[in-house]
């Protein structure tokens, strides 16, 4: 890398990262620019320079460093699919409305969605109006489950208890002012694991 400066390229390399932090993407070679105040034709060069020596690499979202590398590895993407009602029964139609990249280390192992709660049926398990609820997606539950079901062909956030002596599921609010909803028909759709708080 002859007639480079070493400032340039750190520069250069914090400029990626930051951004990436901040976007979970890369720059372009004008963003880049801007930032550091340095000469597009310049960047370029550079970016060139810095990915013939393995500084950087292209990725699929762009300029990629080891630390970005390390980091794409660490996250895994999460649909958010809309609200869930944190009330009576409800049949609204859910859909996906993007994607939440979140540390694996903080969902686990699984294949995850975020519903954002509506209502306030479950808040003394914690779950308030506009919080926004992990679910880790898979069919069966436990007793005392806080689950996406769908019931009757309806869904709801609620607690699970089955009760095959009387063929038939019980859908516990937290909430003391409200009654347990009583179905026949109960699929499980997803099990609650974590909270993130609407501030």
């Amino acid at each position: 890398m002859a007639n480079v400066k070493v400032d340039v390229i750190i520069a250069i390399k914090k400029c990626i990262e930051n951004y990436f932090d901040t976007y979970n993407y890369s720059p372009s070679v004008r963003e880049i620019s801007t930032t550091t105040g340095i000469s597009k034709s310049t960047v370029q060069r550079y970016l060139d320079a810095m990915e013939r020596a393995g500084i950087i690499a292209r990725g699929e979202f762009g300029f990629e460093t080891p630390y970005i590398v390390k980091t794409e590895r660490e996250m895994v993407p999460v649909a958010k699919i809309g609200t869930i009602p944190c009330g009576p029964l409800d049949d609204r139609e859910e859909y996906i409305e993007g994607y939440v990249k979140l540390p694996k280390s903080f969902v686990g192992n699984g294949t995850f969605f975020i519903l954002t709660a509506d209502g306030d049926s479950m808040v003394e398990a914690g779950i308030d109006d506009g919080d926004m609820v992990i679910i880790r997606k898979q069919d069966h539950a436990k007793k005392g489950d806080i689950v996406v079901a769908l019931a009757d062909g309806q869904n709801t956030l609620k607690r699970y208890f089955p009760e095959p002596e009387n063929n038939r599921f019980r859908l516990h609010p937290e909430n003391p002012e409200m009654e347990d909803i009583y179905v026949t028909n109960c699929l499980v759709q997803g099990v609650a694991t974590k909270v993130i708080k609407a501030l």
